[in-house]
């Protein structure tokens, strides 16, 4: 079995990915850098951002006020060092990326534009108009590609990590053009490869978004962070689940129930629509079942209203919203209201990191949404991911860099012998099976249905532990799942069957930490334990692997001047 070489393997061609990359290349302009992408990087999920990223930038605010705003949305379960850090570092990232060419919108007096998001105290979130993912994203692409030594390897699938004397040596990929799989050797290895919210049934995500990078690192025996922490985000279209991004509530959007009531007011007065998106969320749960939600066949819903923003504001600060609305429920937000409902979001949780991105296991980094550094604690606030990815893709870059300048490069018999098993397993447990009656459709469908149950806005122990003993069964299901499609070119029903694979691992370090966190805190609000219990709870949980299923342990919560208090707005 050939394998490929490299220095620095990069699994993952989105915003933190390249970001790393480009790091990578100023700490060693030589290293032999390798970016492996499921899909061509501008199809990364980044691309799908749209509201801002978040900087100070202006004198009205300050560091200690972003900490602060950071710190408070995540109900206090953020590592303040690392909140320090990002925040710190995070104007640096934004103006290095205009030199690089993102175009921010810009006042009249040719400032960089700020605006106004749930959470923040004070506008502080750089846009470029509402699709500030995609012009970061081009920004970044372009940028990598004065770097020779920057190679891609667009639409390959990682299928694993490999192993040797406790160390990360490189991944298995499948070529999806060729269908050949194929050890990749590198000194470091870093796990850019973003959330997995296609694990629930509604949601923001593309279905590239499946849990990849964090599965494989749990495999591999690196722990899983804080994964009971998924976030809702308030406002998607029914039926389809796409964004409406919070730039609209931070222009001046109002949410509406079918009375016509501004309902926040019952909620949170002190920041009405601009709220965190946890509590915005919950609070448009709550109309549902008080029976002050509109229904259609798409479900029941509240109303987003821009009508009073006036063409002008629309068209120039929100036109990507207009579209949306106009193509996928045939309405236009300049005269009519938007229906709009709670749809999972972002993971909070992800492979455990330090604050350069490495992690437990010698040799392995991660960055971006498949990362929990924390800076998100129990619920991250809006515009502060995009600058993650920067700032932490950034640091994990030069440390990855530095790891393969002190290191070797490992391609022992004990190497390929693990390659050559991953081969195995799915060309015998998938592409040449015969036998098999479960269908991946089937499986996902059921996955899906059971996280929304029983561990998704609100939670209890009762529909926790149903879930998990469903996940449980799927798990053993999956053992006799079969495939159509036996060729080696682009099979789309073999990509599939290995992502079902990873997101029913991540589905049961999301359901087992939920039901081990008895309080409520950011995104986990448990019906039973409707307060947050800081004597008890206020550690990280580390998921494991172990014969069983996730197996649990704790770790504490660096503070550093912020005590824990009440969350209020």
């Amino acid at each position: 079995m050939d394998a490929l070489k490299c220095d620095l393997l990069i699994v993952g061609g989105g915003a933190a990915g390249l970001r790393a990359a480009v790091a990578a290349v100023g700490v060693q302009p030589d290293l032999d850098i390798v970016v492996v992408s499921k899909v061509y990087p501008m199809r990364s999920h980044t691309v799908s951002a749209e509201g801002g990223t978040a900087a100070v930038l202006r004198d009205y605010d300050s560091h200690d006020l972003h900490c602060f705003d950071t710190i408070r949305g995540s109900d206090y379960l953020a590592d303040q060092d690392a909140v320090e850090l990002f925040v710190d570092t995070a104007p640096k990232e934004v103006l290095q990326l205009e030199h690089w060419g993102c175009p921010w919108s810009r006042d009249r007096d040719g400032r960089i534009s700020v605006r106004a998001f749930g959470g923040m105290s004070v506008k502080r979130t750089v846009f470029a108009s509402d699709k500030t993912g995609f012009h970061m994203l081009h920004s970044l692409f372009q940028h990598s590609l004065r770097f020779a030594r920057i190679r891609r390897f667009d639409e390959w699938f990682v299928t694993s990590l490999l192993v040797d004397d406790g160390k990360c040596v490189g991944v298995t990929g499948l070529d999806l053009a060729t269908g050949r799989i194929q050890p990749i050797l590198a000194k470091s290895v870093m796990l850019c490869t973003g959330g997995g919210g296609k694990i629930f049934p509604f949601t923001t995500n593309g279905n590239i978004k499946t849990g990849d990078g964090m599965a494989m690192a749990y495999r591999a025996g690196a722990p899983l962070k804080d994964m009971e922490f998924v976030q809702y985000h308030p406002t998607g279209l029914p039926g389809t689940g796409i964004l409406i991004t919070e730039a609209s509530r931070g222009e001046g959007g109002y949410l509406f129930n079918r009375e016509g009531e501004r309902f926040l007011e019952r909620y949170i007065p002190g920041k009405m629509e601009l709220g965190p998106r946890d509590i915005l969320s919950r609070a448009i749960i709550s109309e549902r079942q008080a029976g002050r939600a509109f229904e259609d066949r798409h479900g029941e819903y509240v109303h987003l209203d821009l009508t009073h923003l006036g063409e002008k504001v629309i068209n120039e600060k929100l036109p990507f919203v207009r579209e949306l609305a106009s193509k996928y429920v045939g309405i236009d937000p300049v005269y009519q209201p938007i229906p709009v409902r709670p749809v999972v979001h972002y993971m909070m949780g992800g492979v455990s990191t330090a604050n350069d991105g490495s992690t437990p296991l010698e040799g392995l980094y991660a960055a971006g949404e498949v990362a929990c550094v924390t800076i998100n604690g129990a619920n991250r606030l809006g515009s502060n991911s995009l600058t993650e990815c920067l700032v932490f893709g950034g640091f994990a870059g030069e440390a990855a860099a530095r790891h393969a300048q002190s290191t070797g490069l490992v391609d022992s018999g004990r190497v390929r012998a693990a390659a050559r098993k991953e081969e195995q397993r799915i060309e015998q447990g998938f592409l040449h099976r015969e036998d098999g009656t479960e269908r991946i459709s089937g499986l996902r469908g059921e996955m899906q249905t059971a996280m929304e149950k029983g561990c998704g806005v609100y939670r209890t122990r009762d529909s926790l532990l149903e879930t998990t003993r469903e996940l449980a069964e799927l798990r053993e299901r999956f053992a006799d799942v079969r495939i159509d499609d036996r060729g080696k070119v682009f099979n789309t029903d073999l990509v599939a069957a290995l992502e079902l694979d990873f997101m029913l691992d991540v589905a049961r370090c999301i359901a087992g930490a939920a039901l081990t966190r008895e309080e409520s805190r950011g995104a986990q609000a448990r019906v039973d334990f409707p307060e947050r219990d800081d004597e008890q709870f206020l550690h990280h949980q580390l998921s494991l692997i172990s014969e069983e299923g996730p197996r649990l342990e704790t770790q504490p919560v660096t503070i550093t001047r912020w005590a824990p208090e009440e969350r209020k707005y």
